[in-house]
């Protein structure tokens, strides 16, 4: 059967209503469009575990602020719909800004937050994104009602504070975070990476390069304070990718995403760096002793 493909709220609540009724659980992959190997791997996940995998493309406005790149974002809904079908989802939610925010998005007075997760990190730079977030996948999560929905370990942050979201607020939801799928070079892959000048896309492997070395490193004992892994990493991506702007270096705790003094327990080690107008982001998790 070919897949489903709605804008109405409506008939995604008729389409999953139907799908309990045949005994099927339903996973939710929410995704901004322009979609790529990584999206897959979350669709797939869905597809299997799930008798029903609704993947959501939307572009939200309410997690952008107003100097980023939310016009230029890249738009492939007709690729995206065949990738979607090829993974083996059943539906696809293409809403527009009319049927999410019927009355206009200044127009939410809810706002939904989690501060302490929030306030580091892309938080630090971005201090509305995460409050956009948390609003429409509220409103996907209201509008689906699945039993799990599937994020990104590359956005690392976004997935803690999603599950963190859920908990306090008894979303009856699982959350599953799905490993980063990663390029020949390393590169993790994103939408953006399509903005990347060819020159500026060899320089961006130095981001996974410098995260995977540093894990060498702290595991042979050679970095054993914070100071050391972010300046470790910061220097690797200084003297491999010159073009690169570092937006940030850091090694957090991996449940409550502050600053750690040295590498001990489950931490993430996270960067933020543009080149050009880009900004890409990556992470590493590390269990240690």
């Amino acid at each position: 059967m070919s897949i489903r493909v709605t804008r109405n709220i409506d008939e995604v609540r008729t389409a999953v209503r139907d799908a309990r009724k045949e005994g099927r659980k339903v996973g939710l992959v929410p995704t901004m469009g322009a979609l790529h190997e990584g999206h897959a791997s979350l669709v797939r996940a869905a597809a299997r575990d799930c008798g029903m995998a609704v993947v959501s493309i939307y572009l939200n406005p309410t997690q952008f602020s107003p100097s980023e790149d939310l016009d230029k974002y890249p738009r492939t809904p007709d690729n995206d719909i065949k990738l979607c079908e090829s993974c083996g989802a059943s539906l696809v939610f293409m809403p527009s800004d009319e049927v999410m925010y019927p009355a206009g998005k200044d127009a939410i007075l809810t706002r939904i937050e989690v501060p302490s997760l929030a306030a580091n990190l892309c938080g630090r730079n971005r201090p509305t994104h995460f409050a956009g977030v948390c609003l429409v996948v509220s409103k996907l999560f209201n509008i689906v009602q699945p039993d799990v929905a599937y994020f990104g370990q590359k956005d690392y942050q976004q997935a803690a504070i999603i599950r963190q979201m859920v908990r306090d607020l008894d979303f009856p939801i699982k959350i599953e975070a799905c490993p980063i799928v990663r390029e020949a070079d390393g590169l993790a892959m994103s939408s953006r990476n399509a903005y990347l000048s060819a020159e500026h896309r060899r320089q961006a492997a130095a981001l996974s390069d410098a995260l995977f070395a540093a894990r060498d490193a702290i595991l042979a004992g050679e970095l054993p304070t914070n100071d050391d892994v972010t300046e470790f990493v910061a220097d690797c991506i200084r003297t491999n990718a010159p073009a690169g702007r570092i937006n940030y270096v850091q090694m957090v705790d991996a449940e409550d995403l502050h600053d750690i003094a040295f590498p001990v327990g489950n931490i993430v080690i996270a960067v933020a760096v543009k080149f050009g107008q880009t900004r890409l982001i990556d992470n590493i998790y590390m269990e240690l002793p």
